[in-house]
């Protein structure tokens, strides 16, 4: 989905920029185009994911 910041009133492009980078960087866009830049194989996908649990941190949880 596409990010749209619209500007408001006669708002300055230096405000509309900032807005639009917090907008992006509330919604996670650069860590995710970060991570889909090479093919992960499922399993090391799964790999990972069960050593961020142990670690008790990270994007997939921990504990509770």
């Amino acid at each position: 989905m596409a990010t749209v910041v619209k500007a408001h009133g006669d708002e300055d492009i230096r405000s509309l920029l900032m807005r639009f980078k917090k907008q992006v960087m509330k919604e996670n866009i650069v860590e995710e185009a970060k991570e889909r830049r090479f093919y992960k194989k499922p399993s090391t996908v799964r790999k990972e994911r069960l050593a961020a649990n142990r670690r008790g941190g990270g994007k997939f949880g921990g504990r509770s």
